[in-house]
């Protein structure tokens, strides 16, 4: 039995793509630490750059979708245009990279979630406690109807959405200084020393925007769903980060945005509020913060159970995984693996962490794996450019020049360029003041999955004598 068929709509497959980029997780977390860290007073220009990039990328991504539906997007695509083994190759290092994202945010969710518990009932609950309880909802909502996990997403990033518009008019009323828009949007910034960092902080923002073409069996409309919800979720995010981005340097004042990011770090946003807005709302956008991490939890499980699912249906994992439910039609198999898998993780970090400070899992288990997933993604997305040039090139299409060769070239090439980026300022990402074994540790467990399922392919090709460029299965 398949997914469930045509029941994602335009609009519930946007929610879904945002609510996997979190949007206060990333205005609270994501723009304070790229301020606070990278130095730069360009980082709402990066967002917009990056959004452009992702922009021209899903021009092409999505015209893939109109001719491949498979709810292994990265995975399908690659091998369509590169052959099976790059296929195969291509679909470890996103299962690694989407586990790892999807993992990476309980350390995160458990230090908010039991900070917050804490600070309200004075007691010592620790981190790995809310972070299991938050795992039996994500495992329940995961087995359960894609439609009803919409419903519970719209309603947590419409609330997420309107806190973040209250910061920002907030930060425009209260703001101790002139506004300065040509400083924050300075184009001549995009070739300055240093903006290839922001950029590195700004792409993880983006992360999960790729994921509405993994549900492209699931939506009413195969040919037009995914490409509208992807485009239009692009253009949301871009647009509202970088604003929001604006409005954390006008409601800090431009000559004090870099201090006042790299003395609060995330607290910045909760602290503004404390200053300027009643107990009650600041209480109210801490458990939104928590929420917001939640929903980019259940994205991204939907996400790998899909991975799950149509990796054992195309013989690349063992076909149990492509087993779905009667009833609800959900990838069960791939859910439960998934499940499995972030309990091991939960459970090796609890032991970790014990007796050490309540910031440890934020700094270890959120900042090593979600960082490390969006360096394979990003990794992804640029040869999934050239992957799309090579399926063109081999199937005559009514698409245009533009989708089938020029806008999936830029994007190759801009996005290898910011790929280089995260490579040469990894050690930032994780917070390490200087290069070290752990973050080339890191990049081997994203890349070397995918290595290893390459070369064992081509090997089982070569002594099968299975022509090399046979396609993973993509119907």
């Amino acid at each position: 039995m398949g997914l469930e068929q045509r029941t994602l709509t335009v609009p519930a497959l946007v929610v879904m793509i945002i609510a996997a980029s979190a949007p206060l997780t990333a205005v609270a977390g994501g723009v304070t630490t790229n301020y606070a860290v990278t130095g730069m007073s360009s980082v709402p220009l990066s967002f917009l750059v990056i959004g452009a990039i992702l922009l021209i990328f899903s021009i092409g991504y999505t015209a893939m979708s109109q001719h491949i539906s498979n709810a292994g997007a990265f995975y399908a695509y690659i091998a369509a245009g590169l052959g099976r083994a790059a296929g195969v190759g291509a679909a470890m290092v996103a299962l690694v990279s989407y586990n790892l994202m999807q993992i990476g945010i309980y350390g995160m969710f458990g230090f908010a979630a039991s900070s917050f518990a804490n600070n309200f009932l004075g007691t010592a609950i620790p981190w790995w406690v809310t972070a299991l309880v938050a795992w039996v909802l994500v495992g329940l909502l995961g087995i359960n109807r894609v439609d009803f996990s919409v419903k519970v997403l719209g309603i947590v990033v419409a609330a997420e959405f309107l806190v973040v518009v209250v910061y920002n008019v907030m930060a425009f009323v209260v703001a101790p200084e002139v506004p300065a828009p040509q400083e924050a949007f300075n184009l001549a910034d995009v070739a300055a020393p240093g903006m290839g960092a922001v950029m590195a902080f700004t792409i993880a923002a983006f992360m999960g925007f790729e994921s509405g073409t993994i549900y492209n069996e699931e939506v009413k409309d195969p040919k037009r769903t995914a490409k509208r919800a992807t485009i239009i979720a692009v253009i949301i995010i871009a647009c509202f980060y970088a604003f929001s981005a604006f409005a954390v340097a006008v409601g800090e004042g431009a000559s004090n945005v870099l201090g006042a990011t790299a003395e609060l770090g995330p607290d910045l946003i909760f602290v503004f509020f404390s200053e300027h807005a009643p107990a009650w709302f600041v209480d109210l956008a801490n458990l939104l913060f928590i929420t917001s991490l939640f929903a980019a939890l259940l994205a991204f499980h939907n996400v790998v159970a899909r991975y799950f699912y149509s990796m054992g249906r195309g013989g690349a994992l063992p076909s149990y995984l492509a087993g779905t439910s009667r009833r609800t039609h959900a990838p069960v198999a791939g859910s439960l693996t998934q499940s499995a898998l972030a309990l091991a993780v939960i459970i090796a970090f609890a032991i970790a962490s014990a007796g050490k400070d309540p910031m440890f899992i934020v700094f270890t288990m959120f900042t090593w794996m979600t960082n490390t997933a969006a360096y394979g993604l990003v990794l992804l997305m640029a040869v999934t450019s050239f992957a799309i040039i090579c399926y063109f090139a081999k199937h005559r299409t009514e698409d245009s020049l533009f989708t089938r060769v020029i806008a999936p070239l830029i994007s190759g090439i801009a996005l290898l360029f910011v790929f280089i980026q995260i490579v040469l300022n990894f050690d930032l990402l994780l917070g390490l003041e200087e290069p070290g074994m752990l973050s080339y540790l890191l990049q081997a467990i994203a890349i070397l999955p995918g290595i290893i399922g390459f070369a064992v392919t081509r090997y089982t090709q070569s002594t099968t004598g299975t022509p090399a460029a046979d396609k993973q299965p993509v119907n």
